[in-house]
This record gives structure tokens, sequence and C-alpha cells, in this order.
């Protein structure tokens, strides 16, 4: 799985939370599956560049 996000920015959105460990992984999993989900869109659109309609 390829890390896309930045734990430290997702830190600093929570601001003074605590963060599990695993939820690092998971939301990583959740971004990932939005993205694939916007590159079908796109190309089911007959279109190579991934827009903000496609989330």
């Amino acid at each position: 799985m390829a890390n896309l996000i930045v734990k430290a920015a997702v830190k600093e959105a929570l601001e003074d939370k605590n963060v599990a460990s695993d939820f690092y992984d998971a939301l990583d999993a959740e971004v990932e599956e939005l993205l694939e989900d916007a590159a079908r869109r796109a190309e089911a659109n007959d279109r190579k560049t991934v827009q903000p309609r496609d989330l």
C-alpha cells in the first residue's frame, strides 16, 4: 500500500486530539479507495484527467 497521507498533516488537522497508530493505515486505505473510484469515473467519462467532480 502506498503512503498517500502525511501523518504530520493529519495530526495537525486534528489539533489537540490523540491519533491511534492504526488510524493512519485506515485513513490511507480510504484515500486509496477514493482515488480509485475517482479514476474510474474519469475513465467512464472518456477522460484521462481526474477532476473534482469525480470525487
